[in-house]
């Protein structure tokens, strides 16, 4: 039995959600483009654009091995992946709009940067990477891999750890009092757990 996503009609809808989702990021990262001597991101942009080629290319070069192939409900797992896929992508689509200049690909911040608590921020605060996470997972579930979904969400989840201790530092270092009181009424990914 091969993956869902090597065959057709299904490929033809993977390949359209994947590349919906994902074509959009390439226009983030290259837009982002650090000032002169600028420091805040201590290389975290590259930690995540590496993380997720290595996790994108393991995810598909494990995903036809037999032994981690989900192979019961496979289609409806497929299309749990899909979903997943697209709401991680909306969720990303709302952050860019919550936080509109200020969304960036690499890590900026300034003293007269305002703490957005608007939208899904009131809840988490970096609901970007949780979006980020729920694609990467959405495709490993698309490709009915218990292996291919571990190690894309493994690869992407250490880098946006990462991302997030040298956001926050910079944002703390910049917005002080103001970050500091919203970092202890909100949760770093998921509302009231994490």
């Amino acid at each position: 039995m091969k993956p869902l996503v090597y065959t057709s009609p299904y490929a033809w809808f993977f390949w359209a959600v994947f590349l919906f989702a994902y074509v959009p990021e390439f226009g983030l990262v290259a837009r982002s483009r650090p000032a002169q001597g600028e420091k805040a991101d201590r290389g975290s942009m590259m930690v995540i654009m590496l993380a997720g080629w290595i996790g994108m290319v393991g995810a598909f070069m494990v995903a036809g091995i037999p032994a981690f192939m989900i192979t019961i409900g496979q289609k409806t797992w497929f299309v749990a992946g899909l979903a997943a896929l697209l709401g991680g992508r909306l969720l990303r689509r709302h952050c860019w709009r919550m936080l509109g200049k200020h969304f960036t690909g690499d890590v900026k911040a300034s003293a007269d940067q305002p703490v957005i608590e608007e939208g899904v921020y009131r809840w988490v605060r970096h609901p970007s990477y949780s979006g980020g996470m729920l694609m990467y997972l959405g495709t490993g579930l698309a490709l009915t891999n218990w292996m291919s979904a571990l190690i894309i969400t493994i690869a992407g989840g250490a880098a946006y750890l990462y991302r997030v201790r040298v956001e926050e530092q910079a944002l703390q270092a910049n917005l002080g009092s103001r970050y500091q009181e919203y970092m202890r009424r909100t949760k770093r990914f998921v509302p009231f757990v994490f």
